[in-house]
Parts: C-alpha cells; sequence; structure tokens
C-alpha cells in the first residue's frame, strides 16, 4: 500500500515565498512573474530581501517574519499595463450610473537564483550602531547630574 506520508513526496524544486511591492509571491528559479511597477529600467537586476519560506528539497526555513541573510535575485523584463477592468455603479430606480475604468502598472521580472547566505556584513553595520548608541546613552546622564549639582 501507497503511504501518504509528506516525507514521500520529496520537491526536486527550490522555491521561496517573498514579499514584492508588498505582495508575497511563490517564485522559483526562472520563473516569470507580473508584480506592480517596480522604479527600475528594463533589464537591471533587483534583489528583494523579505523572504519569508524557503523549501530546499525538503528543508524548510521559516522566518520570524523573514529569514535574515536569505535573498531573491531576478532580472526585470518589461514594464507593461495590465487588462482593462471596468468598475460600473448604479443604483436603480434612482437614474445614477458611473463606469469607469482602471489598468494596472506592471512590471515583468523573471527569478535568476534564490540565495540562502550572506547576511553577515549586514549584522556587522547592526552591532557599530547599537555600540554608538550605548555611548551616547552613558554620556547623556552624566551631563544631567552635572546640572542637578549646579541647581542646588
Amino acid at each position: 500500500m501507497l503511504s501518504l506520508h509528506p516525507h514521500n513526496f520529496k520537491n526536486t524544486v527550490m522555491y521561496a515565498i517573498v514579499e514584492i511591492a508588498g505582495q508575497q509571491f511563490k517564485v522559483t528559479k526562472n520563473q516569470k512573474v507580473f508584480v506592480h511597477r517596480l522604479a527600475t529600467d528594463a533589464g537591471n537586476k533587483v534583489t528583494f530581501d523579505k523572504v519569508m519560506l524557503v523549501d530546499d528539497n525538503g528543508n524548510i526555513q521559516v522566518g520570524a517574519p523573514a529569514i535574515d541573510g536569505a535573498s531573491v535575485e531576478a532580472t526585470v523584463l518589461d514594464h507593461l499595463k495590465g487588462d482593462k477592468v471596468i468598475v460600473f455603479k448604479k443604483k436603480r430606480r434612482k437614474g445614477y450610473k458611473k463606469k469607469n475604468g482602471h489598468r494596472q502598472a506592471l512590471t515583468q521580472i523573471q527569478i535568476e537564483s534564490i540565495l540562502l547566505g550572506g547576511g553577515k556584513k549586514k549584522a556587522a553595520k547592526k552591532e557599530e550602531v547599537v555600540v554608538e548608541e550605548v555611548a551616547t546613552e552613558e554620556a547623556k546622564p552624566k551631563a544631567a547630574k552635572k546640572t542637578k549639582k549646579t541647581e542646588e
């Protein structure tokens, strides 16, 4: 009898769930995706750092909310407009009719790679900022103590 356990259905394709322009997409390598308009020119490479989940041959990593150091690289293929959506409003027996249309501005991207590592440089920058903040906080109370003594 065939077992329906999840480990028997191993996925050979690596995929990721990534947030692009406020929306979440499930992407794989060499996949073409239409997203909301990005402010880059066609042919440029774009990197998305908000990777929520990565599945690498059954090894699943889930971020809280994003995975540190993981990123998705893509190439911008084209900028275009989506299909026209008709918005029609009517109130019966009142003579009220409004017809409006909308075409969403889209960007077509192709996913080049899904990267899991490489977040060490960002962590080092954050540590330096924390050290500077601690040094400034220690200096402030000393100045406050001096002003209290002068007030007495």
